[in-house]
């Protein structure tokens, strides 16, 4: 025997909490000293509330049944559990791990960071491939079991899933069965559908349960969910179908059509994975089936399944092997007892070796568990340790005394070293920084022809736009420079709100084009917003660099040739700078048109150009 102690089995289900806690007997095997049942009602199906619901059921069950372990197995719900079964092609054993782990991404519909995943190998198919079962259970849940466990008093030490849990009680008491079985174990929220074939194991997990009958007689009536499962645990059975006399009670009449519905839901699941079972795994077909589940017990489910199966049908009792202590009520456990698989499969973890064992431990809790097992180790080392650094402790001291004495010799002779080191840093940083210096004066004069050079471009670029004005407009046309600041602040300009005397816009608006219809003018593909640096080549915020240039230029209106004329004329404008390899492409006008009749006597408009080289120019 592994344990002498008792231990606590919990099945934290949908709808009910259930707890057992067991004892190694004196062949070995299982006892049963108490068992306790609470249901959770509907918060135990709400997120929400259910860790709470959890925790108050849990700590009302240990303090009033009279149960005396705190080490606790539990058996994660069916729906926040993802399980598989894969198939892995012969390897070598080394690359087992390596394959499994590629699976486990491939197949967990979660990244594996967030989850706590296991897995067990369960033979070789006769191909040679390797059967594997993997599940998985993301980490913030088991965390909330672990709250569970230690807010009513307990310590969790083993996570376990609902088809290994009810694979090892099923093989503990019927493992002498001839031929295939099949456990349906029928939940709240969803079903498992085991098979057994000599060492054989294939589980598979169904999102159907008893809880859909509720929700759906509770929808039909316009009853609170509390008294439609109340009323279906009461007078619900499942229809046979067929010519029979219906009940009176018009609720019995709809739950017995609804528990027929979804539990032919179910079958149709069954039986599609009996055949995926035969076909794709293999398997034989199956002799017999066992029913397990609260959701089993409702009237007619044996016969239900007996008909559309055409198998056998009974019950699972997984106390069949397990030792009654004589304090346990055998006619109320009789009640109740095919539902305690997944308890005596947590039970049976704590004494010997198991076909599957899995744990979803988190690996900081499973370090945790090993460090307490070996802590009395850890601290007779420890006294061991403190006695060697005793003995030791006096030589050690006198070294030191001898290593302090050398030490006082020498520091003299290190304050002259130290006055000298400090002496070449003084003089090692001011030949850093005059290099600085003429490093910088070098660029200064590397760079001088660039300021020439970008404004002969800038020259040129104006003379193309006065003649191909004046080709376009047939009359004479002008264009100048008015205004050069430059900005080496690296914030993009914005562009001004020009109005007249009256305040409404002079003309409409031009902006950079951004990939528009060219045909629209300037700006046509939209427009830059105040403060923003622009997406191009140019770089910006370089010290000592100049990196926008803001030019106003002054035309000749020709509005009285065509409205858009100046428009036009200033987008040949824009078009000429995006076009020279001096500029970066966002280069271009960036203002309001603005007309102006007063400072000339001419009429002429003014239009703001933004200059971004492609390299900076220096200062």
């Amino acid at each position: 025997m592994l344990n002498v102690k008792s231990f606590l089995a919990a099945d934290f289900g949908a709808l009910s909490l259930k707890v057992a806690e067991f004892e190694p007997n004196e062949a070995g095997g299982l006892r049963l000293k108490q068992y306790g049942f609470r249901a959770l009602g509907p918060e135990g199906l709400q997120e929400s509330t259910r860790e709470a619901a959890l925790q108050k059921a849990l700590s009302e069950l240990l303090s009033s049944g009279g149960f005396q372990s705190k080490q606790v197995n539990v058996c994660a719900p069916g729906f926040h559990v993802f399980s598989k079964f894969v198939k892995l092609p012969p390897v070598d054993t080394s690359k087992v791990t390596q394959i499994i782990q590629y699976e486990a991404q491939q197949n967990v519909p979660f990244p594996l960071e967030e989850v706590v995943w296991d897995y067990q190998i369960l033979g070789a198919a006769a191909t040679g491939e390797l059967e594997v079962l993997l599940v998985a259970i993301k980490a913030e849940v088991v965390e909330g079991l672990f709250r569970t466990a230690e807010g009513a008093g307990t310590k969790l030490s083993l996570v376990d899933v609902s088809p290994a849990a009810l694979a090892n009680a099923f093989r503990y008491n019927y493992g002498d069965l001839e031929g295939c079985s099949m456990l349906l174990d029928i939940g709240a929220k969803t079903s498992n559908l085991l098979f057994f074939d000599k060492e054989t194991i294939y589980a598979r997990g169904i999102n159907i349960g008893a809880n859909s009958i509720t929700t759906d007689f509770s929808k039909e009536s316009k009853q609170a969910w509390d008294e439609a499962e109340a009323k279906k645990i009461e007078v619900g059975f499942v229809s046979l179908g067929g010519a029979y006399e219906e009940p009176d009670d018009p609720h019995q009449q709809a739950i017995s059509k609804i528990s027929r519905q979804v539990m032919t839901r179910l079958h149709i699941q069954v039986n599609q994975t009996i055949q995926f079972y035969r076909g794709q795994q293999g398997g034989a077909a199956p002799q017999r089936l066992f029913l397990s589940g609260g959701a089993s017990t409702m009237p007619y489910t044996a016969q239900f399944f007996a008909e559309k199966l055409n198998l056998p049908v009974e019950y699972f009792n997984p106390l069949r092997n397990v030792q009654i202590d004589p304090g346990v009520d055998l006619e109320e456990l009789a009640k109740i007892g095919h539902q305690m698989g997944e308890l005596v499969g947590l039970g049976l973890r704590n004494l010997a070796h198991c076909p599957v064992e899995l744990n979803l431990m988190p690996k900081s809790a499973l370090q945790g568990q090993t460090f307490n097992a070996r802590k009395p180790y850890f601290i007779a080392v420890m006294f061991c340790l403190v006695a060697i650094l005793f003995a030791f402790g006096f030589f050690y001291d006198r070294i030191a005394r001898d290593k302090q004495a050398a030490k006082d010799k020498l520091a003299p002779q290190l304050a002259t070293l130290q006055n000298t080191q400090q002496k070449l840093d003084q003089e090692s940083k001011k030949l850093t920084a005059a290099q600085g210096e003429a490093m910088q004066l070098a660029a200064w004069l590397e760079a001088r022809s660039q300021w020439g050079t970008m404004l002969m471009n800038l020259r040129e670029i104006l003379i193309r736009v006065e003649k191909n004005g004046k080709a376009e407009f047939k009359t004479d046309t002008g264009l100048w420079i008015e205004k050069l600041s430059t900005d080496c602040s690296g914030a993009f300009p914005q562009a001004p709100n020009t109005q007249n005397e009256s305040g409404q816009p002079v003309t409409s608006p031009v902006r950079p084009r951004t990939g528009g219809n060219p045909s629209r003018g300037p700006g046509a593909g939209g427009t830059r917003g105040p403060g923003r640096s622009p997406q191009g080549t140019g770089v910006a915020g370089l010290e000592g660099a100049c990196n926008f240039i803001n030019v106003v230029c002054r035309g000749v209106d020709l509005s009285h040739i065509a409205p858009n004329a100046n428009i036009k004329f200033a987008y040949k404008l824009d078009e000429e700078l995006k076009g020279n390899s001096m500029f970066a492409t966002n280069t271009g006008v960036i203002g309001n048109l603005v007309a102006d009749e007063k400072t000339f006597k001419a009429k002429t408009f003014t239009v703001d150009v933004v200059l971004v080289p492609k390299k900076p120019l220096k200062l």
